[in-house]
């Protein structure tokens, strides 16, 4: 007996395509209303660096390279110019006090000299020739005084006489008179000639104190010329190291030019550059420190240059508690200046992501590892290994510190 077979209607038919159609269609209506539209790059994990944001303290300071110095350097400049006839010491020489450096020649501070003690010796002679004049005088004053007192005596006799002789008119009127003249004359006379050798003396007196002061000056322009020619003789104005010294045998140096420096080795100290970004914040009295010879050597700065030369300024640092054992000059080594005190901050590896990004965001792992993403953050103090997270990672967060460069605008990276 024949079965009969119902017939499919046209909608049983075709509700196994319906039901694939329309699995597409909300395929399509999830893809385009919820998934992930973020550009995307893929990464090779194994390429890139990450570091985990950790809470701890922050230590500011930088790294700056020192240099170790004589802690005292005397320069030698040339007191007199002239040219060198005699280099008896090589730079790199330890040289005591007074050892003699070099020798110069100058004939025109030998002929000032040779002129200024002819000038001395003539006035030493003028001053002896006016002071035997004053003698001179003297006597000569003395020995007209006394012809002087001898004729005022005789006329005073012939006067006295005289004038009892006219009260018994014995002589006449006039011969009276000429006595009684003759010897006021020469009592006058006496007057006029004291008088007289008073100033003589008087002037002499005042040529003799000019010649002295005169004499005073010239000798010790003499001693000054001849200091002047003792410098030709360079000599180490201490004991240390001569360094350095710039001229050879018949070079021709000029006055106040440096020909060298000595090194004071009795102590040391270090000499940093630092980029000019800092000197607002760099002052004495900032601690620093490095390691050597398996120790931490503590120093302070004791000077700041304020000039600033390629960027970037000096400042000399002082060991506190003793310069190291081994130390040598020119030696160069690493130091840690401090620029402020440690505080608790949340701490984020330094790493090449920084000049690509100027600190403004980075890329952040998530937690199955397998995507990092693009987030917004903010970025404080900086020392050579961390920078201090102001906002926009937590504890525990793992970043992307390598560089950005190969990676575009993207905002999510896939690692495989």
């Amino acid at each position: 007996m024949d079965k009969i077979i119902a017939k499919k209607s046209w909608i049983q038919r075709k509700a196994g395509w319906l039901l694939l159609g329309l699995a597409i269609l909300c395929l399509l209506i999830y893809s385009f209303v919820f998934a992930d539209k973020r550009s995307k790059l893929n990464v090779d994990a194994e390429k890139i660096t990450t570091s985990t944001v950790a809470k701890g303290n922050f230590d500011e300071f930088i790294i700056i390279q020192g240099y170790v110095q004589p802690l005292k350097t005397i320069q030698l400049d040339a007191i007199v110019g002239g040219y060198v006839t005699q280099k008896l010491v090589e730079g790199g020489n330890m040289v005591g006090k007074g050892d003699i450096i070099l020798r110069l020649e100058n004939q025109q501070l030998k002929l000032n000299f040779l002129q200024s003690e002819t000038e001395a010796s003539r006035l030493v002679n003028d001053l002896q020739n006016t002071r035997q004049r004053l003698k001179v005088e003297r006597f000569n004053l003395q020995k007209t005084l006394s012809d002087l007192d001898f004729q005022t005596a005789q006329a005073k006799d012939a006067f006295d006489r005289n004038e009892m002789l006219i009260k018994d008119k014995v002589i006449s009127q006039l011969e009276y008179n000429t006595s009684k003249r003759e010897y006021e004359r020469l009592k006058n006379q006496r007057s006029i000639e004291i008088e007289s050798q008073k100033y003589q003396e008087d002037n002499a007196k005042l040529q003799i104190k000019q010649l002295e002061g005169t004499l005073e000056r010239t000798q010790k322009n003499v001693d000054l010329w001849r200091q002047t020619l003792e410098n030709l003789v360079v000599k180490a104005p201490v004991a240390g190291l001569l360094s350095s010294i710039d001229v050879e045998v018949g070079s021709n140096i000029n006055q106040g030019q440096n020909i060298g420096q000595i090194d004071d080795m009795n102590g040391f100290k270090m000499r940093a550059e630092i980029d000019e970004h800092y000197i607002s914040r760099i002052f004495a009295g900032l601690n620093a420190g490095f390691d050597f010879n398996g120790k931490t050597h503590p120093l302070e700065i004791v000077k700041v240059y304020p000039e600033v030369l390629n960027g970037r300024f000096a400042v000399d640092l002082v060991f506190t508690k003793g310069t190291p054992d081994g130390i040598r000059r020119g030696q160069s080594v690493p130091l840690r200046l401090e620029l402020g005190k440690s505080s608790e901050a949340t701490l984020l590896a330094v790493g090449g992501f920084f000049s690509d990004t100027g600190g403004n965001w980075v890329y952040v792992v998530d937690n199955t590892g397998g995507k990092a993403v693009k987030r917004n953050i903010t970025l404080g103090r900086k020392n050579p290994q961390y920078y201090e997270v102001l906002d926009g990672l937590q504890e525990g967060d793992v970043v992307v510190t390598s560089s950005y460069s190969n990676f575009g605008d993207k905002e999510v990276l896939d690692l495989k």
